[in-house]
């Protein structure tokens, strides 16, 4: 069987993350992020991991190299990963799939969540630099973001949609019910 490839989709703060937890934690997935190459360079070059960096660093990529680029850098990483399981997470744009749709066994799937529970839980969180201390008027600024304001276009292409608007357990059990439907 060619490996299971699912790649992510959805709002800052719907559960893409915790998704991605479950895949590795049950069924032993494989794991990366768009965001992580952005991370990574912005480490090399001594930058604050912020939202802010982390959107412009993504523009200025895709502007030189084109839009798909990040997509064909974790295409590499997908094809040359030992797991029969890969979970790619951060997918916003149409252009971060060209290169993952053809893959054999490619789903997309969507995590859609309400954005007041979105809000609350990146606050909660932290992840980036300022999340916690993140205004209701900064998160609605944010969901305007080049990068964020593309992403509704691509969850309408997903295979699955799953509503993660409630607690941890009900999220397990979409995502258990659909590794059933894919046969695991």
């Amino acid at each position: 069987m060619p490996k299971l490839i699912i790649g992510l989709v959805g709002q800052a703060g719907c559960g893409k993350g915790t998704v991605a937890d479950i895949l590795r934690e049950r069924y032993g997935a494989d794991y990366t992020r768009f965001s992580a190459i952005l991370g990574d360079v912005l480490l090399r070059i001594h930058l604050e991991k912020t939202r802010e960096n982390l959107i412009k660093l993504s523009e200025a990529l895709r502007h030189t190299f084109g839009e798909d680029v990040l997509s064909y850098a974790l295409e590499g990483d997908v094809v040359t990963s030992p797991k029969d399981i890969i979970v790619i997470d951060g997918i916003r744009r149409l252009e971060d799939i060209v290169a993952l749709e053809p893959l054999p066994n490619f789903k997309l799937v969507a995590i859609d969540a309400p954005p007041k529970v979105r809000y609350e839980r990146m606050k909660k969180r932290g992840e980036k630099v300022g999340e916690k201390n993140m205004t209701w008027e900064e998160f609605l600024k944010e969901e305007k973001a080049s990068t964020e304001v593309t992403i509704p276009g691509v969850m309408a292409r997903a295979w699955k949609t799953i509503a993660n608007a409630n607690t941890r357990e009900e999220l397990e059990t979409m995502v258990h019910q659909m590794m059933k439907e894919l046969g695991f």
